[in-house]
C-alpha cells in the first residue's frame, strides 16, 4: 500500500472510535432529555384527533375514510402526520408528511396534500401525583405542496394554545388555533379550530374518549358557518415492547367515528384509525 494511503487509513481507523462515541453520547443524551421531559407531565394518551396538551416523541400514521352528503367517499391516507420529536427540554418539533387523498369520484383527481410543521413549547406541567395539568403553546405552518386541488392555495401559519387537566382517571385536553394564510386570504379565510378530548382510563391500556372537533369559518367561501363533529373513540396506549422501566419503546393504536353535529358540514361522518410508535 502506498505510504500516503496507509497514513490516511491509519488516521481514519483512529478517528472511528471517537465518532462512534460521539454518536452514542448524542443519542444517550437525547433519550435522557426525552425521559426527563416526559416525567414532569401527565402520562395521558394522545387523543385520536385532538392534539395533546403535553409533549410527545413518536412516529404516527393515521387514515380517515370520509363520506360526504352526496355519498362520495374520500380516503385521507397518513392524515398529515409524521414524526414528533423532543430535541430540547420542554420543546417539541413535528415534521408532518403530506397526506395522500384518494376519491371515488372519477371527476376528482387523487393527489398529495400539504406539508406541515409544528414548533411547540410547554410552559407548565405536573405529573398525575402532583396536580395533573399541562399548558403549552405552538406555532404550526403548512406549505402548499398539494396536487390537483388536494391542498390549499397558499401556506398558512397557525398559533395554537393547548391546555389539559386531569382528575384521577379522567382528563380533558383542549386546543384552540387560528389559521392565517400567507396569501389568497379572501378565498381561504381565517378559520378558527377548537378541539377538545374527554378521556377516561380503564385498566392498564384502554382510554375510551369523546372528542368535540369544531371549526368556525371567518372569511372565505364558508364565511359565518360553523362545523362541529362529535367523535367517540378508543385509544389503546401504551403497549411497551421491552420490560425495562426506562425504555420508552411502545405501540399505540386507536379508532373512532366522526359524526357531524351541525347542519353545515363538509362530510357526514368519517372512520378514523391511528397507529403510533413511541420512542
Amino acid at each position: 500500500m502506498p505510504r500516503h494511503l496507509s497514513m490516511v487509513f491509519c488516521l481514519f481507523a483512529a478517528l472511528m472510535p471517537c465518532v462512534g462515541n460521539a454518536q452514542a453520547t448524542f443519542f444517550h443524551n437525547w433519550e435522557d432529555r426525552v425521559r426527563a421531559t416526559s416525567k414532569t407531565q401527565p402520562g395521558w394518551a394522545v387523543p385520536l384527533l385532538a392534539p395533546t396538551s403535553g409533549l410527545v416523541q413518536l412516529a404516527r400514521f393515521d387514515a380517515y375514510r370520509q363520506i360526504t352528503p352526496t355519498h362520495t367517499i374520500t380516503w385521507n391516507i397518513d392524515g398529515g402526520k409524521g414524526f414528533n420529536l423532543i430535541p430540547w427540554h420542554k420543546t417539541e418539533v413535528d415534521f408532518n408528511l403530506p397526506p395522500l387523498i384518494e376519491h371515488n369520484n372519477p371527476k376528482v383527481a387523487d393527489g398529495a396534500g400539504d406539508l406541515s410543521f409544528l414548533l411547540k413549547y410547554r410552559f407548565a406541567a405536573t405529573a398525575e401525583t402532583k396536580g395533573a395539568y399541562s399548558i403549552s403553546a405552538g406555532l404550526a405552518a403548512t406549505a402548499p405542496t398539494g396536487s390537483y386541488k388536494n391542498g390549499s392555495h397558499a401556506g398558512t401559519v397557525s398559533p395554537t394554545l393547548y391546555l389539559g387537566k386531569g382528575f384521577r382517571a379522567f382528563d380533558v385536553q383542549t386546543a384552540a388555533s387560528i389559521s392565517l394564510p400567507t396569501g389568497y386570504t379572501s378565498a381561504m379565510g381565517r378559520p378558527v379550530t377548537w378541539n377538545t378530548a374527554f378521556q377516561y382510563k380503564i385498566a392498564r391500556y384502554f382510554w375510551p374518549e369523546v372528542e368535540v372537533n369544531a371549526t368556525f369559518f371567518r372569511g372565505g367561501a364558508s364565511d359565518g358557518n360553523r362545523q362541529v363533529f362529535l367523535t367517540p373513540g378508543l385509544m389503546i396506549s401504551k403497549i411497551k415492547l421491552r420490560s425495562s422501566p426506562s425504555d420508552r419503546l411502545a405501540l399505540v393504536f386507536g379508532a373512532g367515528d366522526q359524526i357531524a353535529a351541525t347542519h353545515f358540514h363538509s362530510y357526514n361522518h368519517a372512520l378514523v384509525m391511528t397507529s403510533r410508535i413511541v420512542f
